[in-house]
């Protein structure tokens, strides 16, 4: 049940594809909300363009409105001006004849009888006569947009399962769309385990820490656009672990955090066995996060009033704080995205130069806090200095994380590695 990582990231793959038509994509739990609020959402409806983008031929250049063959053609008279269009008007006198120029904006409206525009940069001007400068030419249809360029009134513009983001919400408002259809966020129940943890209220005794995990979590959460819920801290009991487990399996995803190890009080997955839960991997050959588990709690049986809890998919991941933030950036996120109605892409991967050299784990992927720096011409990452799993303030000095496979016992500097976005 210790699986490579690829092998590991493989399982959620599939579980995230096969759990997707419930809670995501292809569900009906969707809500209409105003557009602002759809940011950071998923699309659930397939919108049309609402007209013609553009809804007419547009200058994509200040300059004059011409014809293309007349300028060239009368070049040592230049061509009379006649007029001119701004954005936001419409030119009302007569059609535009081969000798004459209409002077224009950039985004107004091409006047009928011209067919291209030439930029205020290529023309010199005197009086009410313009002409090309030099040997310059103008083809037609050059700097306009036609109508419907961009989508014809009905077309697809943008599909359900899209993430909105800025880019979409410019669109949407394109459209006239003043509300959205979106998928609901999943309701992500969170559970951090262990005897030594207290809350934030508390002052922790010398051998006591204070529950950073479970507020980690629900802040990454949110980020994915996920709902968390914060349940209270299950102690190494099994009553406790028991309750939280029965609490958290009516969310849609179940995020334990610690008791997953082999020590003594290492008790969850022998609790979630209890609720017949099926493992799809009890560990990673990672570092950090190797314990990581991976499985489903399967649908409970009608009650009294006939309903039926569906499953509940729940991670088991490490108690050591960057083990929990690794681990789920690498498998709990990209599930999470499938959940809230997006398709399968995987973890936030991109590639980069390592700045200097690091030793591999042969039989491990070692996946490091480390810091990106982007340049045009070469993105460097280079690894955070750190005292291992459970050190915060390394890991808050970090922007993403070093992805280094198996196999291999050193990686110099040069090489192109990949990385983890977080």
């Amino acid at each position: 049940m210790v699986l490579s990582f690829t092998e590991a990231l493989e399982t959620v793959r599939q579980r995230a594809i096969a759990t997707g038509l419930r809670v995501g994509a292809g569900s009906t739990r969707t809500e209409q909300v105003q557009l602002l609020a759809a940011q950071g959402r998923v699309l659930a409806e397939d919108v049309g363009a609402s007209h013609d983008q553009p809804p007419f031929d547009r200058a994509t250049r200040d300059g004059f409105a011409v014809q293309a063959h007349a300028l060239v053609a009368k070049k040592e008279t230049g061509l009379e001006i006649i007029g001119e269009v701004r954005a936001g008007e419409q030119w009302r006198g007569p059609d535009l004849l081969p000798g004459q120029a209409i002077a224009i904006m950039t985004g107004a409206p091409l006047p009928l009888g011209s067919d291209a525009v030439v930029m205020l940069e290529h023309v010199q001007t005197a009086g009410h006569r313009v002409r090309p400068v030099g040997d310059r030419t103008l083809r037609s249809g050059e700097n306009v947009v036609p109508r419907g360029a961009e989508a014809k009134a009905g077309d697809p513009v943008l599909r359900s399962g899209t993430p909105i983001g800025t880019a979409e919400v410019a669109l949407l408002a394109a459209c006239g769309r003043s509300t959205v259809q979106v998928y609901n966020r999943p309701m992500v129940a969170i559970v951090a385990t262990g005897d030594e943890l207290v809350e934030l209220s508390a002052t922790p005794e010398a051998w006591q820490i204070r529950n950073s995990n479970s507020y980690g979590l629900a802040a990454m959460v949110h980020a994915v656009g996920g709902h968390p819920g914060r349940l209270a801290i299950a102690h190494d009991l099994r009553d406790e672990i028991r309750e939280r487990i029965a609490q958290g399996r009516m969310w849609d995803l179940l995020l334990l955090s610690g008791g997953v190890s082999m020590g003594k009080y290492d008790l969850v997955e022998e609790v979630l066995a209890e609720f017949a839960a099926e493992f799809f991997f009890t560990g990673v050959r990672m570092q950090p996060g190797r314990p990581i588990v991976f499985g489903r709690l399967p649908p409970t049986s009608p009650d009294p009033g006939g309903g039926v809890q569906p499953e509940c998919l729940f991670f088991g991941l490490p108690g050591n704080p960057v083990s929990t933030e690794v681990t789920f950036h690498c498998f709990v996120e990209p599930l999470l995205r499938v959940l809230r109605g997006e398709m399968w892409t995987g973890p936030k991967f991109v590639q980069a130069t390592l700045a200097e050299d690091v030793p591999g784990k042969h039989d491990l992927t070692r996946v490091l806090p480390a810091h990106l720096v982007p340049g045009f011409a070469r993105t460097e990452v280079r690894v955070v200095r750190w005292q291992g799993s459970g050190d915060l303030a390394a890991n808050a000095q970090a922007n993403c994380y070093a992805v280094l496979p198996e196999g291999r016992d050193a990686f110099t500097a040069g090489e192109i590695v990949t990385v983890l976005l977080r």
